[in-house]
């Protein structure tokens, strides 16, 4: 298998993804399935500006209501208690900005996903070229199966640890799938020559 060629596979490959994600994310409903937007979120605003400010971060609530310093014994200790304070309290995860430090800039984004999905395309079209698979369906099953779990490694821990919407968890994982089905097409094909 020559460099080129997988070079080339891989670049379509994330093509054809690159189109699946943006067809998944605006013309279907997939990309929005289980995401909501905050109620009274002007008010949810105020509060999260005047009391977090400044300080970006990826948070869960309730905490355990120690500081950053904790010992392991106090983590463990405050356990104990953590599943009744889930039961009394709202719980959920968010990931914060302070105003303007996140600007919208959708080229920019675009581009990095572009990047990941042709760095995503690319190495499983690498790894497919290690093996001595032969077939169409062979190769197509590799690639699927390297989909699936790159879908499953990271959504499915996020429903279970943190509780993210099954309907959107089943999204993601299935625009994942379907994107690798489809770089599995596309170097399929382009390996269809090669016998060794």
């Amino acid at each position: 298998m020559t460099t080129t060629k997988i070079f080339l596979a891989g670049v379509l490959g994330a093509v054809a993804m690159f189109i699946w994600t943006f067809v998944a994310h605006e013309l279907l409903p997939l990309g929005e399935a289980g995401i909501s937007e905050i109620p009274n979120e002007d008010e949810v605003l105020a509060a999260m500006k005047s009391n977090i400010g400044k300080k970006p971060g990826l948070y869960f609530f309730p905490g355990l209501g120690l500081g950053p310093k904790a010992t392991h014994a106090e983590q463990k200790e405050a356990m104990k208690t953590y599943a009744t304070k889930l039961e009394k309290n709202p719980s959920g995860l968010f990931v914060y900005h302070p105003a303007g430090s996140r600007p919208f800039v959708m080229p920019k984004f675009l581009a990095i996903e572009f990047v990941t999905e042709l760095a995503e395309a690319l190495l499983v079209v690498f790894l497919l070229a290690q093996t001595r698979i032969v077939t169409f369906g062979g190769r197509l099953g590799f690639v699927l199966g390297a989909g699936i779990l790159a879908a499953i490694s990271t959504n499915v821990s996020y429903w279970n640890w943190y509780g993210f919407p099954a309907v959107y968890t089943a999204s993601y994982i299935f625009i994942e799938i379907v994107g690798f089905f489809l770089v599995g097409v596309v170097a399929a094909l382009m390996f269809r020559r090669v016998t060794a």
